[in-house]
């Protein structure tokens, strides 16, 4: 049925049959079987509620003068019959009745008799006035419950308050005129009056409920005696009705304002009828609603009804009303989540308030200078507001009280994001502020300031930077008049003074430690203004280094980096001219720092360390970025000329020493570098860095190695480095003439001692060094080896050759005779797997090699192993003689190759199983053949197969061909356990063996006569 078809107007007439079933069916949706009257009832209630609940509409727009106008309407009129019956009792109306037809009845017979001068007359006449009485008296009777429904309808008006109607009243009109309730006229009337009362009660289009239409809706319904069943038709024909204007509005407000209604109306119903209201209220399927949407209505108009309700929540409430609160929620059927959220929402808009009143008060306050303590009463109040919502919570009977009660929290709101929430941080530090009266801090306000903490929503590092922040500038202020006024000076224990102080203020040492640091360090920068420290600046710093309690390491520390900046500016100058630039006035400069700055040598020589360090990088990064070895090895060795000249002069300058005392220090160095590495002194390279004295002489003092890049480089940056300059030393400075010729023109001895150097400047240990030239060497001998090597073949004349060649690289022995073994391992191993892999090398072969001490493992893959095994198996199992030793097989042989012993016996196993059937069929092949030996052969190997793997008795479709395998391996005289276990698996059975024994005893077996008769095909 189409939704327009169901709010059709209905006709004042009789219904029809098809509105009787609908309305049938939406009254009860399971109707028992005999339900005639009622379902008559129902339609004739809804026709006469429906000609009334819409002049219900436009009664809201009257006044409250006129009360009865705007519930029931006016009072109707009696017609002449009915006032008649009103004013008969109903004994009289059943007495004036009975007279009535008793005399019509008596009359008629007179005038019947009279006239008609028969009996039959007399009879009829009274019979026709009888009929007239009784129809009148019919009529009269009939009127009664339309009496009675006015009289209700009058005594309804009548009364200015609708609530004064009681229930007392209608049973005396139900008396009165002898009526009975469940009678349809005066059902119809009270449901009339129930529709009028629910659309004055209900709220106008686009206002809130008030929260009381419920129980009036309920108490109204009592009084006026009418059940569910009826009431829920009444509020759904209301809600027909709204739904009809709805759909008949045009814009969009007006729908929305029809929505809201309807959905006010839901709301009530659904609480008037409780959980009844889910089989009595049809919303779905009558209006085609969801249940969501019929839990949204109800969800929404709850939450308007206990917000209007907690308008009242104040910041001074008390015990009671968050009682009252908790019971309207209940009233109002709102969930706890919900209303613990609307609650909530409300605390935190009385703090919102508080809050923005304080803030307007501090930033006031910023902006005019004066000083104001009001806004503390503000937060104040909040904090008070905040413990008596804790305490609330907390209480013994806090189930009764509203939900959501707890400490307050301004997330979510306002304050949450955006710039106000730098409101809340600049309160949290004026406040905190106020914690500090005198310079002390106020230990009851401890808790305070945790719980307007947790109100702000602060999280614990915000609070703790804002607290650092007051109380440094507190402790800053307080240090600064305890040692202006010499308090500090005085105090006997410093130490204690100040933690004192530290613990007045609730001021961490660590960070007070920080705060002296910075005052020294602001006071050494002062002093060093004029380029060095002085005896009073010295004195300066030391009183108040005492005063301050300043850890040595700390000082030292600040005057490394304060200090040590100036010092590092005049190193920078004195090496960046380079190797000329470092004259004795550069020298002056750098001792006058040194010591004019109070540095310490260790710190001065860190500070020269990294200015030097970066020069150093600077010749690796250009010697990197030639293209040649050449230009690589030329920028290495400026490097060199720069730590000589200009560097060691540097650091004896920094110490306070003379160049003589530098240059003892490196030559003890060098002897002991030599003692190390005695045993590589065959190496020519190496020995080539250790020159003599005549060459140390020429060359003059040695550089200096405290400032090495040890640090700054890879171990494989630092060989490649000095890989690079020791071939340069090797190969010398070369140029190239006319024709592509290369000639030598520079090669010297003495690039070796620059060797060591570069060594000493890259930080490598003497172990390093040793390996470098090691590796080398063994890279020029394995080159030269594998040519003379090229076959793989050592005769005497080559070792000869290879003796020579090692004694010319200087390679110790042990490592030659590794590399030549490496090189003729590697070629023989080549030669056996193609040996192996072409079938020329068995197992016999395998373990003269193993004999030989030659690692077979190393030369031949597994793979090759594993097929050399499965081919000396396949030859057992093929070789005819019926023998298997497992001990060999399982054992000895995958010993020697290397294999798993598990996995190989499961590999002979695998080849005996396929062998087995293989071997009969060819066996079976030689007999027919006329092959003897074939078939003995090929029988032995059933059994050596039979050995590896149990075999199980052998199926032919000719069982006499296997008769005959059986008599020609007896006549090949087997010993006899191998012809017993062929016997069985022949399947020959003891009797026929033995008649076969005894005619092979006496020369006549069947297959010695002829060919014809040896072979059965």
């Amino acid at each position: 049925m189409a939704l327009h078809s169901l709010f059709a107007p209905i006709p004042l007439s009789a219904p029809s049959s098809s509105r009787r079933r609908i309305i049938q069916h939406y009254q009860n949706p399971f109707p028992p079987i005999t339900l005639h009257r009622r379902s008559r009832l129902i339609v004739r209630r809804f026709r006469v509620v429906r000609a009334f609940v819409s002049s219900t509409s436009d009664s809201k727009e009257a006044g409250d003068g006129g009360a009865k106008k705007v519930v029931f309407g006016e009072k109707k009129e009696l017609t002449p019959l009915q006032s008649i019956v009103d004013a008969l009792p109903a004994q009289a109306r059943l007495v004036g009745s009975a007279v009535l037809v008793a005399a019509a009845l008596a009359a008629g017979y007179l005038l019947g008799f009279k006239f008609g001068r028969s009996k039959n007359a007399a009879l009829a006449i009274a019979a026709a006035m009888g009929a007239v009485a009784g129809g009148s008296v019919y009529a009269m009777r009939s009127c009664v419950p339309e009496v009675a429904a006015v009289s209700l309808h009058n005594l309804a008006a009548g009364y200015d308050d609708p609530m004064d109607l009681t229930k007392e009243d209608i049973e005396k009109l139900v008396q009165k005129y002898g009526v009975s309730k469940q009678d349809d006229i005066f059902i119809q009337e009270l449901c009339n009056l129930y529709s009028r009362y629910i659309s004055s009660v209900l709220p106008s289009l686009g206002e809130n409920l008030k929260g009381d239409e419920v129980e009036k809706i309920i108490q109204f319904k009592k009084r006026m005696g009418i059940d569910d069943p009826e009431a829920a038709s009444v509020h759904m024909e209301v809600g027909r009705r709204i739904f009809r204007e709805r759909l008949e509005t045009g814009d969009r407000e007006s729908d929305m304002v029809q929505r809201r209604a309807f959905h006010q109306l839901v709301y009530v119903s659904s609480l008037v009828f409780g959980e009844a209201a889910k089989f009595l209220l049809p919303w779905k399927r009558l209006f085609k609603v969801t249940d969501s949407e019929v839990e949204i209505a109800i969800r929404d108009n709850a939450q308007r009804l206990y917000a209007s309700k907690l308008s009242l929540f104040e910041m001074d409430f008390d015990e009671n009303q968050l009682i009252s609160w908790r019971e309207a929620q209940l009233q109002y059927k709102l969930s706890d989540e919900i209303a613990a959220d609307m609650f909530r929402e409300r605390g935190r808009e009385l703090v919102e308030k508080k809050i923005s009143i304080a803030a307007e008060m501090v930033k006031s306050r910023m902006k005019t200078g004066k000083e104001t303590t009001m806004f503390v009463e503000e937060l104040e109040k909040v904090l008070a507001f905040n413990d008596k919502l804790t305490l609330a919570n907390k209480h013994l009977d806090a189930r009764q009280f509203a939900v959501g009660i707890g400490p307050v929290s301004l997330l979510g709101g306002e304050y949450d994001i955006g710039r106000k929430s730098d409101d809340l941080k600049l309160l949290y530090k004026a406040y905190a502020s106020e914690c500090f009266p005198n310079g002390c801090f106020d230990k009851n306000k401890v808790e305070s300031l945790n719980h307007l903490k947790n109100i702000f929503g602060l999280g614990k590092r915000e609070s703790e930077s804002i607290m650092l922040e007051i109380t440094t500038k507190i402790y800053r202020k307080r240090l600064s008049q305890a040692v202006s006024s010499g308090d500090l000076e005085i105090a006997t224990s410093k130490a204690a003074f100040l933690q004192n102080l530290c613990e007045e203020i609730q001021f961490e040492s660590e960070k007070a430690s920080q705060i002296h640091e910075e005052i020294y360090r602001k006071k050494l920068q002062n002093c060093i203004t004029k380029g060095e420290l002085t005896e009073d600046d010295v004195s300066t710093l030391l009183r108040t280094r005492v005063m301050l309690c300043i850890p040595q390491s700390t000082v030292d520390v600040a005057h490394a980096d304060i200090c040590g900046t100036l010092f590092e500016r005049v190193v920078k100058d004195a090496i960046s001219s380079g190797v000329e630039g470092y004259d004795a006035n550069m020298r002056d400069s750098v001792r006058k720092a040194s010591k004019g700055l109070r540095l310490s040598k260790d710190a001065a020589m860190i500070i020269a360390s990294k200015a030097v360090r970066k020069v150093f990088m600077n010749y690796i990064q250009r010697s990197r970025g030639t293209g040649s070895r050449l230009e690589a090895a030329r920028e290495l060795k400026k490097m060199i000329a720069f730590n000589t000249l200009a560097v060691t002069q540097l650091v004896s300058d920094i110490k306070g020493e003379t160049p003589v005392e530098v240059e003892a220090e490196p030559v003890q160095e060098e002897e002991k570098y030599v003692r190390i590495d005695e045993e590589w002194e065959s190496l020519q390279t190496l020995r080539k860095t250790r020159p003599n004295k005549e060459l140390e002489a020429k060359l003059g003092k040695p550089g200096q190695t405290e400032i090495t890049l040890k640090d700054d480089l890879q171990d494989r940056d630092k060989t490649d480095l000095y890989r690079t300059y020791l071939l340069y030393c090797l190969s010398g400075e070369s140029t190239v003439v006319p024709f592509g010729v290369q000639i030598t023109t520079k090669k010297d001895d003495s690039e070796f001692l620059l060797l060591n150097q570069i060594g000493g400047i890259l930080g490598l240990t003497s172990k390093q060094t040793v390996e470098i030239h090691r590796s080398l060497a063994e890279q020029a001998f394995m080159k030269q080896a594998q040519v003379i090597l090229a076959d793989g073949q050592l005769t005497k004349a080559r070792v000869e050759q290879l003796n020579d060649l090692q004694k010319q690289v200087g390679l110790p022995a042990e490592y030659a005779q590794k590399i030549i073994k490496n090189i003729t391992t590697t070629k023989m191993a080549a030669t056996i797997e193609t040996a192996v892999s072409q079938g020329r090398i068995g197992i016999k072969q395998v373990r003269e090699l193993k004999e030989a001490s030659i690692d077979l493992d190393s030369m031949i893959s597994e793979r090759l192993r594993e097929n050399l095994f499965k081919k000396t198996v396949d030859e057992i199992f093929s070789s005819g003689t019926g023998d298997f030793d497992q001990e060999e097989v399982y054992e000895k042989i995958p010993d020697d190759l290397s294999l798993d012993p598990k996995k190989a016996k499961k590999v002979v196993q695998e080849l005996a199983s396929i062998r087995l059937s293989n071997s009969l069929v060819q066996a079976v092949s030689s007999l027919r053949q006329k092959n003897r030996e074939g078939v003995v052969s090929c029988l032995n190997d059933i059994l050596a197969c039979d050995k590896a793997v149990t075999a199980d008795v052998f199926t032919w479709s000719a069982p006499e061909e296997l008769s005959d395998l059986y008599c020609l391996y007896l006549k090949s005289v087997p010993a006899p356990e191998k012809l017993s276990r062929l016997q069985y698996l022949l399947r020959i059975t003891d009797t026929s063996a033995a008649a076969l024994r005894d005619s092979a005893e006496r020369g006549d077996l069947p297959l010695v006569e002829n060919d014809e008769e040896e072979f059965a095909f």
